[in-house]
């Protein structure tokens, strides 16, 4: 009986103890990178904001909420959704030059759209669909533009990290609350879209100039290497391992992927 009732007790808690995981932890880390991201230029902070740090804690917070099945299947999800980032950069930074920042996000937009939804008729196993999202990174980095422009980073307003900390915790939220409805797959495709890159590239070249852009486009891209590295463990090791060991493999993949390509992004503005 005592058993019972303990075990009743945690199912009742576990709602709240997420919801509290969610707003402290979630801002706390987008602040932290945004911070970090400011300091080293536009590619760095676009490389920066590649890694999984929206999609990473809505993992975590599936993996809680929903069961190591349901998060698996939004890892493969996740994992295919960065076919659509990349599209998104790529659309993006064509049609920035000539049309401007507004019509290059509804652009954009509509791209990431598109192939997300496309890919969710594929059904892939989790090895051909990380080598096509290897794939389609290497071809969207040939295919942007150069992004070369003179500048700095421009001088960002009071309200701006504190602006992306209530937006990604609210993003956080809205999707992990929405999961049941949406199913696995959706949640961790809809967890993708680049936020961050969108917001920075777009601010960058209100306050800078199209080349601002593109660079930080161009280093998102980089970063999603370790974004599609970090899915593609934790989709492989959640059932068999577990939550905590599946994502401190999936973590050290990431920072070792993203310190490789470090190389490429240091210097580029």
């Amino acid at each position: 009986m005592i058993l019972r009732r303990a075990a009743a007790v945690a199912r009742e808690s576990m709602p709240v103890d997420t919801t509290l995981l969610k707003l402290i932890a979630t801002p706390l880390l987008v602040g932290a990178a945004s911070l970090a991201a400011r300091r080293w230029g536009h590619a760095v902070s676009g490389w920066v904001v590649g890694l999984p740090l929206t999609s990473g804690p809505i993992a975590f917070f599936l993996a809680l909420d929903q069961g190591t099945g349901f998060a698996a299947a939004a890892a493969l999800g996740s994992l295919a959704g960065t076919i659509g980032q990349a599209g998104f950069c790529v659309v993006y930074g064509r049609v920035v030059a000539r049309h401007g920042w507004i019509p290059a996000l509804a652009a954009g937009s509509v791209g990431f759209g598109f192939l997300t939804l496309a890919l969710q008729r594929l059904t892939l196993p989790a090895g051909a669909l990380a080598l096509l999202v290897v794939a389609a990174l290497a071809v969207t980095l040939v295919a942007m533009p150069s992004g070369r422009s003179g500048g700095g980073v421009a001088a960002a307003p009071r309200w701006d990290i504190p602006g992306r900390m209530v937006v990604t915790t609210l993003l956080v939220l809205g999707i992990t609350g929405a999961a049941p409805v949406l199913g696995p797959r959706a949640s961790g495709v809809l967890a993708t879209f680049p936020v961050y890159g969108a917001i920075l590239a777009s601010f960058a070249h209100r306050r800078d100039d199209t080349g601002a852009a593109i660079r930080v486009l161009r280093g998102l891209l980089l970063g999603l290497f370790a974004f599609a590295g970090f899915f593609v463990v934790l989709g492989a090791a959640i059932e068999p391992l577990g939550v905590a060991p599946a994502f401190a493999a999936a973590i050290v993949t990431a920072l070792a992927i993203q310190a490789g390509t470090l190389r490429f992004v240091v210097g580029r503005g």
